[in-house]
């Protein structure tokens, strides 16, 4: 999955919390969100001063897609959404989070359904033929 593919996909499910994401949807995501939130920032500063209006909304408008694409790439790796709490822990949560995140997926289907990995080499292996 590029980086199009990714933003697309979980800008398109922004409220799907079932399902798995790949290793490279959540993470191409995850930069696509710091990249908005730079401009964001910059453009607040251009436009606003101090205040953080653009960055207020960009931040409100990609919280519930971010949730949902975390919750789905714990579901990869066959871990259960509730795992997304430990982020509210300082520094040890977030720490365990970026390491269930970096973790290979589950191979084959497992209890949050198919294999994305496999889905997304048939559909370029289909669309290869």
């Amino acid at each position: 999955m590029d980086f199009g593919q990714a933003i697309k996909t979980c800008l398109n499910k922004y409220a799907t919390f079932s399902g798995r994401a790949q290793r490279s949807e959540y993470w191409y995501f995850f930069l696509f969100i710091i990249i908005v939130d730079i401009v964001a920032s910059i453009l607040d500063t251009a436009i606003f001063g101090d205040m953080s209006v653009l960055y207020l909304i960009a931040t409100l408008a990609l919280l519930l897609p971010s949730i949902a694409a975390g919750v789905r790439r714990l579901h990869d790796t066959d871990k259960s959404g509730w795992w997304l709490l430990l982020g509210l822990i300082p520094v040890v949560g977030a720490i365990v989070l970026i390491v269930f995140f970096c973790q290979r997926g589950t191979v084959g289907p497992n209890q949050f359904g198919p294999d994305p990995l496999q889905a997304s080499i048939s559909g370029a292996h289909m669309a290869g033929t």
